[in-house]
């Protein structure tokens, strides 16, 4: 029996799944607190499918602008209905992606006998997006208007934390063992506890994503859902939010 059955289809899937019982008790029974319990397993589950989406994509620029585009999309509207700058999670995967990139560099630079230099560059450029992700995060309120963005640093660096060891198409000798399913698993699973330890309580539910994860088996899947997902978000949240207008 295959012991890591779920392809990365089944995990968004899933992930879907439950960011939409998240959001229907974020706004239909915000009383409901066993919704949005359930509904915490769902970020880290895209949180590691996006590291994973980093390791294969074959285009990083469309890959950052596509999220780009889709996070202003999605500001743009949250801004009209509830005049804040509260950032969705689409800028907080753009952010954790520009990481992952960063520290792709870093290491290709660092293994391929690349000069002093250019590991150096790469690796202040890295330390420098680390930097901007966390000054990003210490903002509160532009012009007196409330900006937060979802997850916050830890929630940004959660999938950069899966993406440590992914050595792929890079010649590591003997540290290649280290690009390993587990390994990746357990460096994303101890950045999560971090992200629980500064959040609130609720946040602790989010570990059962392990469980789903721990099964995957590193296969995309048949389908090719790549943009269903993007369409998905801000698609799911917009009738949410009007069948609540429309009942109200």
């Amino acid at each position: 029996m295959k012991v890591r059955f779920l392809s990365g289809n089944a995990i968004k899937i899933l992930a879907a799944a439950l960011m939409v019982v998240d959001h229907v008790g974020m706004i239909f029974y915000p009383q409901a607190m066993w919704l949005r319990c359930i509904g915490r397993i769902s970020f880290p589950l895209f949180a590691f499918m996006l590291a994973e989406g980093c390791r294969y994509t074959k285009n990083r620029f469309n890959h950052i602008i596509l999220l780009s585009i889709v996070a202003l999309i999605c500001q743009i509207s949250y801004f009209v209905a509830q005049g804040t700058l509260n950032m969705c999670i689409f800028v907080t995967f753009t952010l954790s992606s520009l990481n992952i990139f960063a520290l792709q560099n870093f290491k290709r630079a660092a293994f391929s006998g690349a000069k002093a230099y250019d590991i150096c560059l790469c690796a202040f450029a890295f330390i420098g997006m680390v930097f901007l992700t966390y000054i990003l995060n210490s903002i509160t309120e532009i012009n007196g208007i409330s900006f937060r963005i979802e997850y916050g640093f830890f929630g940004c660096m959660l999938p950069v934390a899966a993406s440590v060891f992914d050595f792929r198409g890079i010649a590591v000798g003997d540290l290649a063992v280290l690009d390993n399913h587990y390994i990746k698993l357990f460096c994303f699973f101890v950045w999560l506890v971090l992200l629980c330890v500064f959040s609130s309580a609720i946040q602790w539910y989010s570990l059962l994503s392990v469980i789903p994860l721990a099964l995957y088996s590193g296969d995309r899947g048949k389908l090719k859902l790549k943009y269903f997902f993007y369409i998905f978000y801000p698609a799911h949240l917009g009738l949410l939010y009007l069948i609540a207008h429309l009942i109200a």
